[in-house]
């Protein structure tokens, strides 16, 4: 199975917006997969429409119907993880090995605590503090 990773950072989802940086990540990982192959054909978790030189359809909760999907979700967070981990090391304060950045009551204790550093999307950040 091949697989592409697209990775867009906090500050650029801030400037662009979540659905424009979703875009952006899913175009850098489809341009990985497309390098190698002739034919493509595409299947996007989700409801949102985007626009693909290949063929693609949106499938709403794609990731419990379709197993590619169920495969990527998967192969998502466990890259997710793993780049949380390595920021540990940078920013040992905020226990990113134990939250992996999810919003969880020890992530917010920390931002409280520490304020944000350049791994948190500013624009998600009062959301998530004022829903605590």
């Amino acid at each position: 199975m091949e697989y592409g990773i697209g990775i867009v950072h906090a500050e650029e989802i801030d400037d662009i917006g979540i659905l424009a940086a979703t875009e952006k990540a899913m175009r850098a990982a489809v341009a990985g997969v497309a390098a190698s192959r002739t034919s493509l054909q595409l299947l996007v978790d989700g409801r949102d429409r985007f626009t693909f030189a290949h063929p693609h359809l949106s499938i709403v909760r794609g990731d419990r119907k379709e197993r590619c999907i169920g495969a990527a979700s998967v192969i998502a967070k466990v890259t997710r993880d793993h780049l949380m981990t390595g920021y540990a090391t940078a920013y040992p304060a905020y226990g990113f090995e134990r939250h992996k950045g999810y919003g969880t009551a020890l992530h917010l204790t920390m931002i409280r605590e520490y304020g944000p550093c350049p791994l948190h999307r500013m624009s998600f950040l009062g959301n998530a503090l004022a829903a605590d």
